[in-house]
């Protein structure tokens, strides 16, 4: 998900009243740019990283496709959730400043652990129970396939090439690419051996990055709100500022770790998103006392409680750990099962985010018609449909880092007008770039239709953004018709999607938040902004259970047959729209009946 919007649309906090700033940094306080900085450094590491992960997980690691996604949906998933605690714990013993600090200190470790990937896993075949080493010529460990390279089944000494068929079987090919072997479907799987070691330490990087990610994303958006008295004008300006830091280090990270990792390889890519996190650390830790007045812990009588906090999230490391390996140890629900079987089959982590969102949602809305009025209890049920369809949205949009990206590796002629191509991490940069342009205009436009009655209501926004989903998959798919006889879509149908995307993100992204806040009752906001998110950390869990629909067979992390490849992403990109499309024409018809429970928000 582009948290190019939600990173910068918290704004609690005021500063302290004796605070006088000295000098202006394009009009506003100077710290805006310490916090600007801290905040784009983290961005820059933060995407740099996601981008290459999924394929890191399938090229280095050789997990497959179905363990790659499912492990990456599971790490997006608490980049969501964790700030809810880092959140708590900084209002209510840390401080933002202290939290923010402690978070990229985490966060740089785990991205220089998370480059220590050593030799890459060695793939091989088992062919009816019998093991066959698979080889890998021209190989470079990096993100993009070198076009020359291959990869040969080696039986009894003679290098076979291997081909995929549409009926699931395999051909193995000798010098001449003439078939000397058939393979059975379901008669061979592929397995890789990997060091156990070095999947302990990839898996405890991801672990360190979700908790210091807990305490660095919610606290620095509220030190900006901090640098504006009550009533200051400039606010608004500022948090624009901010945010187009965001969109900064999001654009510059996803090109600039690609390039390293790329041309120099993964640990040049990885290790040059930790280089960020350590700038970012940096910032906030030596800001020449500019920063001083600022995110300050809370007054408390009795001891300082930072070093128990950092001890706890420390030992939070192994927890996650643990979620994670049992993510990667669960299997895949036998057919025929149903629903209630799928839930009985989730990984730990689906079980707590599912159970939390199915319990929390009913339950804060039986509360909300006991204790409020029934105006109330109509603005919460109004905001729950919106948090439930929410889901939904990001579900079906954040299949950027994962099934997209391994789209664009395989299925995408990546080459820009003949003169050079981007690698699969880069393309995820169509998505940032579009939301800088069509932010401004998306705000024009919606200033025009207001100033005419004419702008849409918050239901009929997320509507729109729902269908907009839809019709950049279809978008895409109409593409795959023109795919050549390398079965390679052009870039500019993959460029489409996200510029799509983006317009609709736009749509509900800068609204949500508050939206929650306009509807729901006072009291319980905090609650009900960790509901919000709650639901788009289940989607980012469920995005990742989506795109494992979309797992087509790799030897090593490469297709075997692209024509398979592209017809399965078409097949689930074609569902995802219609879904999606559903889903927005169902939101439209509830609007009505959301206006009216509103009571007038807007």
């Amino acid at each position: 998900m582009s948290n190019h919007m939600e990173d910068a649309s918290i704004e609690p906090g005021t500063p302290p009243a004796d605070v006088v700033h000295v000098g202006t940094w394009f009009g506003h306080p100077k710290p805006l740019f310490w916090l600007f900085g801290t905040e784009m450094w983290e961005r820059f590491g933060y995407y740099g990283m996601r981008a290459l992960l999924t394929l890191y997980l399938t090229k280095h690691f050789v997990l497959g496709d179905r363990a790659s996604t499912g492990l990456y949906g599971g790490y997006t998933a608490l980049v969501y959730l964790t700030p809810l605690v880092g959140g708590l714990l900084a209002d209510q013993y840390l401080g933002s400043k202290r939290a923010v600090r402690f978070g990229a200190l985490m966060m740089a470790i785990g991205y220089f652990t998370l480059a220590f990937g050593g030799t890459a896993a060695k793939p091989y075949q088992v062919v009816d129970g019998q093991r066959y080493e698979v080889v890998v010529e021209h190989f470079r460990d990096a993100p993009t396939s070198d076009p020359a390279e291959a990869r040969y089944l080696v039986d009894g000494g003679q290098k076979l090439k291997m081909r995929g068929n549409d009926d699931g079987s395999m051909s193995l090919l000798g010098a001449n690419g003439q078939e000397v072997r058939k393979l059975a479907k379901g008669s061979f799987t592929e397995q890789a051996e990997r060091s156990a070691v070095l999947t302990m330490i990839m898996l405890m990087a991801l672990s360190l990055i979700s908790v210091g990610n807990g305490f660095f994303k919610p606290n620095i958006s509220t030190m900006v709100g901090e640098l504006y008295q009550p009533g200051d004008r400039r606010r608004d300006a500022g948090f624009t500022i901010f945010y187009m830091g965001i969109n900064t280090g999001s654009i510059l990270g996803q090109l600039l770790c690609a390039i390293f990792a790329d041309t120099i390889g993964w640990p040049a890519g990885l290790g040059l998103a930790g280089v960020a996190m350590v700038i970012s650390f940096l910032m906030i830790s030596y800001h020449g006392g500019r920063l001083d007045a600022y995110g300050n812990a809370p007054r408390r009588t009795g001891p300082d409680r930072a070093m128990l906090i950092y001890v706890l999230a420390v030992l939070a490391v192994p927890v996650i750990y643990f979620l994670f390996v049992n993510l990667m140890a669960t299997e895949k629900p036998p057919e025929g099962s149903g629903f209630v079987g799928y839930l009985m089959s989730l990984p730990i982590m689906g079980k707590l985010l599912f159970g939390t969102f199915i319990v929390s949602v009913p339950g804060i809305l039986i509360w909300s018609f006991l204790k409020g009025s029934r105006k109330e209890g109509e603005m919460m049920l109004a905001a729950m449909v919106l948090i439930v369809f929410n889901v939904v949205f990001w579900t079906l949009f954040e299949q950027a880092g994962s099934s997209l990206t391994l789209f664009a590796d395989r299925n995408t002629d990546r080459s820009v007008f003949g003169l050079f191509s981007l690698s699969a991490p880069q393309t995820q940069n169509f998505n940032p770039i579009s939301i800088v342009l069509l932010a401004p205009l998306m705000s024009i436009l919606w200033g025009w239709l207001a100033r005419r009655g004419w702008e849409p209501s918050i239901p009929i926004k997320f509507s729109i953004a729902l269908v907009g989903v839809g019709a950049g998959f279809l978008f895409l798919v109409w593409g795959s018709v023109f795919a050549g006889p390398d079965f390679k879509v052009g870039l500019w149908w993959l460029a489409g999607l996200y510029v799509i995307h983006s317009a609709a993100e736009l749509c509900i992204s800068p609204v949500g938040l508050s939206m929650i806040t306009k509807l729901s009752i006072a009291r319980i906001v905090g609650m009900m902004m960790g509901v919000w998110f709650l639901s788009i950390s289940v989607a980012q869990y469920v995005a990742g259970v989506v795109a494992q629909f979309a797992s087509v067979e790799t030897v090593g992390g490469q297709v075997t047959n692209l024509k398979v490849s592209l017809e399965t992403y078409v097949g689930v990109f074609t569902s995802i729209a219609e879904i999606a499309i559903g889903a927005g024409v169902i939101l439209f018809l509830l609007s009505f009946f959301l206006k009216r429970w509103m009571h007038g928000v807007t």
